[in-house]
């Protein structure tokens, strides 16, 4: 007689979280319902829109909250789904409000999200797009940390959620949409990563956030960032029509080679006529130019007259940037009456050239520096970054 050798898989098996209700558009969130069988697919679409409202408009994460949803539905709910919010790992607050979080998504991807108060009408967020980068633009420390991964759109839009949580920035029940007292009142993306290589995250997370049931941001309250992924700049504008920011840096190819290597690829003459023509772009509908100030590099007055002629004829304000220090960085912070010398050449072009003031420096949360695994820095660390800013 023989005997068959039977071994035991001791293996665990793989916990597959719930769906997360509060990452779906609205069309998969009234798919995702009849799936489940929670819903008749006749009904799919009102009840997608009850909870729509409580998810994206009051921010619930509990459904007994949900006061016109049917207690049994909200059992059948329970079951199969969750609205559960990212894991916060950190969060810092710099000495003038500046707020950062290091949020966890999954094991090993994190990203960094920061909430700068009195930016735009009250406070704007600066949502990451991606963990790490792949540009590799000189000046900047996320640049230093090698792309993980694309962000996906339900996690770009727990950025937001993460946040307005903190802030207290959700409306009671029964208060309107249009809440004047709101403390996020503008998103931008300029966090972690470069946002057209993630084009379709960054675009449904912007119709949920934009969506006039839930958060209810303006679109032209909403800035996109880029380093010049000059294919995607036609397509940005037509399926977002999201305000445009441009990071320069640099007036001629050779340096912006240098200081944005993504130029090799798309040099600056063929990134201005993208440019010119981005869709909706008007004098009500500027472009940004960003333009980070380093010390001896781009900061000559010849420098800003160079910039005055490249962008003529364009609609658009240039954002002067202080650099802001990070540890190893090789580069230093133009002086202030360099960068006041600057400005004055572009304004007396006719061009608007505000100064960007750095905030949360202290918390490396100000432009250029976030990076996930940057969090933890030694308090030595801490007083150089203070003293230089």
């Amino acid at each position: 007689m023989g005997f068959v050798l039977q071994t035991l898989d001791l293996a665990r098996p793989k916990l597959v979280a719930p769906p997360n209700l509060a990452g779906l558009t609205r069309s998969q969130l009234a798919q995702a319902l009849v799936e489940a069988e929670v819903c008749a697919p006749e009904k799919a679409r009102m009840r997608a829109s009850q909870l729509w409202r409580w998810i994206h408009h009051f921010g619930a994460t509990d459904l007994d909250r949900m006061t016109d949803v049917s207690k049994e539905m909200r059992v059948k709910l329970a079951g199969r789904f969750t609205l559960a919010r990212p894991e916060v790992v950190d969060r810092q607050v710099s000495r003038d409000g500046t707020r950062k979080w290091l949020i966890r998504f999954a094991p090993g991807i994190e990203a960094e999200t920061v909430y700068i108060p009195d930016v735009g009408r009250v406070g704007a967020l600066c949502v990451s797009s991606q963990v790490g980068c792949t540009l590799n633009c000189t000046f900047c420390h996320t640049g230093t940390q090698k792309l993980v991964r694309n962000l996906t759109a339900a996690e770009i839009t727990a950025q937001v959620q993460v946040a307005r949580d903190d802030l207290g920035d959700w409306p009671r029940v029964g208060d309107k949409g249009t809440d004047p007292e709101r403390a996020l009142s503008n998103i931008v993306f300029m966090g972690m990563g470069e946002p057209l290589y993630n084009l379709d995250s960054v675009a449904a997370a912007m119709d949920v956030v934009s969506d006039g049931e839930g958060i209810a941001l303006s679109r032209r309250r909403i800035t996109v960032s880029t380093s010049g992924v000059v294919p995607q700049l036609q397509p940005l504008g037509e399926r977002t029509q999201a305000m445009l920011a441009i990071s320069l840096h640099a007036t001629n190819d050779d340096l912006r080679n240098e200081l944005v290597p993504l130029n090799k690829k798309y040099p600056i003459a063929e990134l201005l006529d993208a440019i010119r023509a981005y869709p909706g772009i008007s004098n009500a509908r500027r472009v940004t130019f960003e333009y980070v100030m380093l010390k001896g590099v781009n900061d000559s007055p010849a420098e800003a007259r160079a910039l005055v002629q490249l962008i003529k004829g364009i609609p658009a304000k240039i954002n002067l940037i202080p650099f802001n220090p990070w540890p190893g960085s090789p580069y230093q912070c133009s002086s202030w009456e360099t960068i006041e010398r600057f400005a004055a050449v572009i304004n007396r072009a006719g061009y608007a050239s505000p100064i960007r003031t750095p905030r949360g420096r202290d918390i490396l949360a100000a432009c250029g520096q976030l990076k996930s695994e940057s969090e933890k820095l030694r308090a030595s660390e801490r007083r150089l970054l203070s003293a230089a800013s």
